[in-house]
């Protein structure tokens, strides 16, 4: 017997940065199934990529002003639960945090991180206290609550307190074929359109914001380029403008011959190809509730060296290089990595192994089974 689920995509901001990657790769992977019947609620800029990969879904554009965010929650409180009832829905998913709080309809809800409690410096000031109700909410009022990693779904327990169910815990895939060493046949392609020139590079990828620790990382990158220029290769960082201002303006004022420069939001379809064409990734991150840059740089055959706070652990595994999050550990660690070829080789073979163990079919298979359960709470 099939389950009608009701997915609410329109969370997904316009530059497709975390939630959104996580839902342009699963909702794809749901449509496909035989044992779900799924609607997609979705802002009208995203009609076409979904018509375009999860032909199977039943589209439903919201209206245009839930692109605003206040707009959008007032969308999500009256005219969700509706749409639910009019489709017929088993369950609601709800995969960013925040969910409709009158319906008799089983509710389902991801939540990715508790920075939010655990870092709130790393967080504005509105962000902070409105995402920390939401997870108590959530933990407390859904029928199942889905995390991408055991350290979020421990968090979420130690900070918002025993939650009424258990946490499922389910990890993010990665698309191996995209995110592969073969990624680097388009390498001259991709050197083009983002202007770097024929150099070798250390790849960050990622939005600039406090929690993704780019300060302490421009400094490593700029002593090593100091101490010894020909060693370190210089940084490009893409991703788009966060709220780290301190950093923005370090990049924004950096010099032609700086060690590191920022590229912006780079599309999705170079992207591959810049991470594979690397010569190592560089994720010094504080607070990761998954960590998809690791993972895409293991996928990629490319060694990462990050940190072991959070869930970057559970994702690198025994094959990403940890430092602490300070600039003099992350310094040291990148000299010790690009001193040695052969580490870099081996980390890298041994990182896609890793990385094609992580699938969003499994990740699909297991919301599956969130969602049958769900429903039969309500029945």
């Amino acid at each position: 017997m099939s389950t009608t689920v009701l997915l609410d995509a329109t969370s997904i901001p316009a530059d497709s940065g975390g939630v959104g990657r996580y839902l342009r790769e699963l909702v794809p992977e749901l449509a496909r199934r035989d044992d779900l019947v799924l609607h997609v609620a979705c802002q009208r800029r995203d009609v076409p990529w979904l018509t375009r990969d999860a032909p199977g879904a039943v589209l439903h554009p919201a209206p245009a002003d839930t692109t605003s965010v206040a707009r959008r929650l007032v969308w999500e409180q009256l005219a969700l639960p509706r749409l639910a009832r009019r489709v017929g829905a088993d369950v609601i998913h709800s995969p960013h945090y925040t969910m409709p709080l009158v319906t008799r309809i089983p509710r389902v809800v991801t939540l990715h991180d508790a920075t939010f409690f655990s870092h709130p410096e790393l967080h504005g000031r509105l962000k902070g206290p409105f995402f920390r109700r939401w997870i108590r909410l959530a933990s407390q009022r859904a029928t199942r609550c889905i995390a991408p990693s055991q350290a979020t779904a421990d968090e979420v327990a130690r900070w918002a307190g025993a939650p009424a169910r258990p946490i499922v815990v389910s990890f993010h895939g990665v698309d191996t074929e995209r995110y592969s060493p073969g990624s680097r046949a388009r390498e001259a392609e991709m050197r083009r359109s983002l202007a770097i020139g024929e150099a070798p590079y250390v790849a960050f990828v990622g939005t600039v914001e406090p929690r993704k620790n780019v300060g302490p990382l421009l400094d490593a990158i700029t002593r090593l380029a100091e101490r010894r220029p020909e060693l370190a290769p210089r940084l490009l960082l893409a991703g788009g403008r966060g709220w780290d201002e301190p950093v923005i303006e370090r990049l924004e004022a950096a010099a032609p011959g700086a060690a590191y420069r920022w590229l912006g939001y780079v599309d999705e379809q170079l992207l591959p190809s810049f991470v594979a064409s690397s010569t190592l990734v560089a994720y010094p991150s504080v607070g990761e509730g998954f960590g998809l840059p690791i993972l895409e740089a293991l996928a990629s055959g490319v060694p990462v060296v990050t940190t072991d706070r959070l869930a970057a652990p559970e994702v690198g595994g025994d094959v990403a290089v940890y430092c602490e999050p300070d600039a003099a550990s992350i310094e040291n660690a990148l000299e010790a990595l690009l001193d040695d070829d052969a580490r870099r080789d081996e980390l890298g073979r041994r990182g896609r192994e890793r990385g094609l163990t992580f699938t969003w079919r499994r990740t699909a298979d297991e919301h599956a089974a969130v969602y049958a359960g769900a429903a039969r709470r309500r029945s």
